[in-house]
């Protein structure tokens, strides 16, 4: 459906990416992912045609139609909600239109003798606004913006009414609503509730349409894609499977870059020792002149660099009493909603919690209200002994001081630390050398996101509440954040849509539905076991494009034939080169034996002593000619048996792409 081959796009002395090449079936379900900055977007502005390659092409089987969802977007109407949705379509609103003014036409008493030629461009015209699915578009307009959280209130407001997130679910309200072939999606969860997220997410899986996906919501990858295309610093990756494969497949590939660097590394090593020591002698000038071209010729294997998990050391905030929080029959409204009546709720110490529930139920009204920033109307608040607080919401990153490098911003949360472990802190939040001079005003908002959670972590407060902590982060800095959370002393209470951070974290969730609390002690997933029946029916299935019938789709029949194969493949190539694997191993550590050895007769040939006791220099003389015979059969071995495994390799991954 969409092929993309050799595409190349560059920034003045930078380039974003280089010869990318992939494909895109009429089901595929493909994740693009790589850090900020890799040109991800730029490359959908590509594909959409807003943006030209700087070499490569892009082709588009014809007829086939594409929807891309921006990642800001501004409002541009003023008609209402559900009539600009359900009105998405450009073909259908103007078939309506038409059909209208035949009708006033008509009923204004045409002349008898074009009256029945209007007729029949009136049935027409209704034949085709019933194809194109007109008659359904207000109610899947409903169903669509209903499932993205919004009310039936909503759908009579003006859209010029909403804020930017709810504009956001409007664009991609109508953008469902149209149905494309080709759905591009840039960061579409970030302005979604976790309820709306998963219903979105099993939208999109019952999508008769191909998706290509920009986002760094792990769980939500993980669920619906089929295939990941990673930008990264020196290539272009395919990988078929989930993120989690992906990062398996990665880690793995790593591994065979570090021992393959490794041997690599004692390969120069050898051939460095031999230039260094014949560089001298004319009979082996020949030879060294080989070896140092052969150095030369040599492509260096590097090893990828991956997130490591940090370790971090926060100032350790004081003990507090068991009951961290109450909230004693506390009535909350606004104007004459009620949000809140007689709510109780306790937090107590070592709690991890997190609020979950549909858009609009009050869950941000709840964490504001713990956090001490919103008043309610009756009812109590009361802190436990040895509580202090601190709160993360969107709105503070506005509090940072624009003309502060990132450096002083976090001295000015912690004055008394040492600015060696400032710098330690930074470093771990993803902060470089040169990162921490810059000033606030010119970080991106992930950059000011994670200075903000820094500045709360280096403050001594032993119950944290953080609203959508992970809003503009990616999946490396969503990492460091779990981490930092993890190793965090005091409560907690926290609202996210990434399930990642739910099920990594949480050990109670609080569903907030209907102005009621549900309490469940345990896990995320013994949260989704108990309300399992209650999500069974989940959205209804989006209507199809046109001509969906003739899309070629892999069936499961073939899709559990693909994978046996490819378990067969795997288990002959981990059969066929575990024994090299096996040997090269032992060979390595023999070399480094040999060689120590060797190093200590030349050293005894340098020592003057050494040669009064001429048995023992005839000793030597032998230990040291056996010794380089040993290491040249090893070395001789060792080279052979890597060439077969590099070519086993190679050959199993060819194998891989062919399947």
């Amino acid at each position: 459906m969409l092929s993309v081959s050799a595409v190349t796009k560059s920034y003045g002395d930078q380039t974003l990416f280089s010869a990318v090449t992939f494909n895109v079936g009429a089901r595929d379900r493909i994740a693009l992912i790589g850090p900020n900055g890799s040109g991800k977007t730029t490359l959908f502005e590509i594909i959409t045609g807003n943006s030209r390659p700087d070499t490569g092409s892009v082709n588009l089987r014809k007829g086939t139609t594409i929807g891309y969802l921006e990642q800001d977007i501004r409002p541009t109407s003023k008609k209402l909600l559900l009539d600009e949705v359900a009105n998405a379509s450009t073909r259908i609103s103007g078939l309506a239109h038409r059909i209208g003014l035949l009708q006033e036409e008509l009923a204004e008493g045409a002349d008898p003798e074009n009256s029945q030629a209007l007729l029949n461009e009136m049935g027409e015209l209704q034949h085709q606004y019933e194809f194109a699915g007109g008659y359904n578009a207000e109610y899947e307009a409903r169903t669509v913006l209903s499932g993205l959280g919004f009310t039936e209130a909503d759908f009579s407001r003006p859209l010029s009414e909403f804020s930017g997130g709810w504009i956001m679910r409007a664009a991609l309200a109508k953008l469902l609503l149209l149905s494309p072939d080709m759905l591009l999606l840039d960061e579409p969860t970030n302005h979604l509730d976790l309820e709306s997220c998963i219903w979105f997410e099993r939208y999109l899986a019952a999508y008769a349409g191909a998706v290509m996906v920009v986002s760094h919501d792990r769980e939500f990858l993980n669920r619906l894609v089929g295939k990941v295309l990673s930008i990264e610093r020196d290539k272009i990756v395919f990988h078929r499977g989930n993120y989690d494969s992906y990062i398996t497949f990665r880690q793995q590939e790593n591994e065979i870059a570090e021992a393959t660097a490794k041997r690599q590394e004692m390969k120069i090593k050898k051939e460095t020792r031999f230039i260094e020591r014949f560089r001298a002698k004319n009979t082996k000038a020949t030879q060294v002149q080989s070896r140092i071209k052969k150095l030369a010729r040599m492509e260096m294997v590097e090893v990828p660099r991956a997130t490591k998990r940090i370790s971090f050391s926060f100032p350790e905030p004081v003990r507090s009493g068991e009951r961290v929080i109450t909230l004693d029959h506390l009535i909350k409204s606004y104007n004459s909603n009620t949000v809140y009546r007689d709510l109780n709720l306790v937090i107590n110490r070592g709690d991890r919690v997190a609020l979950v529930g549909p858009n609009g139920a009050g869950k941000t009204t709840l964490l504001r209200i713990l956090a001490g920033v919103l008043a309610f109307e009756s009812g109590q608040r009361k802190l436990g002994h040895n509580i202090t607080t601190a709160y993360y919401a969107q709105y503070q990153l506005e509090l940072l001081e624009p003309d502060n490098n990132v450096l002083s911003e976090l001295r000015r949360a912690a004055p008394d630390e040492p600015e060696q472990r400032l710098r330690s802190t930074l470093g771990a939040f993803l902060f470089g050398a040169d990162d921490i001079t810059k000033k606030v005003s010119v970080l991106s908002g992930g950059e000011k996101s994670r200075l903000v959670i820094a500045r709360l972590l280096m403050q001594p407060a032993n119950l944290l509440l953080m609203d959508e902590p992970t809003n503009h982060l990616d999946i490396a800095s969503r990492e460091i954040l779990t981490d930092a959370l993890e190793a965090y002393k005091g409560t907690l209470c926290f609202i996210t849509h990434d399930r990642t951070l739910i099920r990594q974290i949480a050990n109670k969730i609080i569903e907030v539905k209907d102005g009621r609390l549900r309490i469940f002690p345990g896990t995320y997933d013994e949260y989704l076991y108990k309300q399992e029946p209650a999500r069974q029916d989940g959205p209804p299935r989006p209507r199809q494009p046109v001509a969906a019938a003739t899309m070629p789709r892999e069936s499961k029949k073939d899709l559990r034939q693909r994978k046996q194969m490819e378990g067969e493949l795997r288990n002959k190539y981990h059969q066929q080169s575990a024994p090299a694997e096996k040997r090269i191993a032992e060979i390595e550590a023999e070399l480094s034996a040999l060689e120590d050895g060797l190093k200590e007769a030349e050293n005894m040939f340098a020592d003057s002593e050494h040669y009064e006791d001429s048995a023992r220099v005839v000793d030597n003389i032998e230990k040291h000619r056996s010794l380089k015979e040993s290491i040249a059969a090893l070395t001789l071995e060792w080279e052979k048996l890597s060439g077969e495994s590099e070519k086993l390799k190679n050959e199993y991954e060819e194998a891989r792409r062919r399947l």
